[in-house]
């Protein structure tokens, strides 16, 4: 991965997204003197309080580390957010050397966290690994989506699955935003993973293959999913909407531990009760 096209990229997508209006800057009615969308280069200079020509070097990949202070003010004038300001850090930071170091991939779930998922009987959960690959998942979360324990390879990512699988877009009510989300954290993983082979390979599949990857990629948003709202079309119970939580699997840098949960009493907790009661239904027909 070139990262001095990608800070480059990421700076000009940012500054894309904003408006003169929403950092306070005056407002010309003239529409046709700004000659691109968003922040110009000299008005992002300018908050950023460094030269013009110094910020047009850093989005032509001619300055590559700059002091955590500049980085802050850029983070602020962009308004990025948590995970795009370590993003923009990890590309230019001085005292990161403007490089994120590689780990190694893990690819399995300790026994004791299946055990904890296995205990949640009436909450969807699983773990998600580097590329959004399903490490594991109990038995309510395969109901709810689908068993991706069963596949291999890349067959295995969450993100390949959302893109590809026209189930996927059935299934997630709002899949444009889920789908956005996804092309955000899998950026995410590309620059902790840069050199990971089954990672980019699956970038580049849905590169090929995925209009609306392409779209949301080339945004250069970047993402950490940490909690918030999913809402569920489910072919078997209809609408279930779910609050969702994510843990850091402690040991383990890149698995998270992804928790649904529904309001007591609600249509959405009775839709996830009768799924589950078909699981254990299918589940007592077998052994007869």
């Amino acid at each position: 991965m070139d990262d001095t096209a990608t800070l480059a990229d990421f700076l000009r997508s940012a500054r894309a997204r904003l408006t003169p209006e929403e950092i306070g800057l005056p407002v010309n009615r003239n529409a046709a003197a700004r000659r691109v969308p968003g922040l110009r280069r000299d008005e992002v200079a300018g908050l950023a309080g460094v030269s013009v020509d110094y910020y047009a070097r850093m989005e032509q990949g001619r300055v590559t580390q700059a002091s955590d202070a500049f980085v802050n003010a850029l983070a602020e004038v962009l308004q990025l957010n948590e995970a795009e300001r370590n993003y923009l850090f990890s590309l230019l930071s001085a005292s990161t050397g403007g490089r994120t170091q590689q780990r190694p991939r893990a690819s399995t779930v300790r026994a004791s966290v299946h055990t904890i998922m296995d205990s949640l009987s009436a909450q969807p959960a699983f773990v998600l690994g580097v590329g959004m690959d399903v490490l594991a998942m109990n038995d309510l979360a395969k109901l709810l989506m689908k068993d991706f324990t069963r596949a291999a390879g890349l067959g295995r990512s969450l993100a390949r699955w959302t893109f590809l699988d026209p189930a996927a877009r059935t299934l997630f009510v709002d899949w444009d935003i889920v789908a956005c989300d996804v092309a955000a954290m899998l950026r995410h993983d590309a620059r902790s993973h840069p050199n990971d082979d089954a990672l980019n390979e699956l970038i580049g599949e849905l590169s090929v293959k995925s209009d609306a990857f392409r779209a949301w990629w080339s945004q250069h948003r970047v993402w950490e999913c940490t909690f918030g709202l999913k809402r569920f079309e489910h072919p078997l119970v209809g609408r279930i909407d779910v609050n969702y939580e994510t843990f850091p699997v402690p040991g383990e840098p890149d698995q998270q531990l992804f928790v649904y949960s529904t309001q007591p009493g609600s249509p959405s907790s009775d839709a996830l009760r009768i799924l589950a009661s078909w699981r254990a239904d299918e589940a007592a027909a077998l052994e007869h």
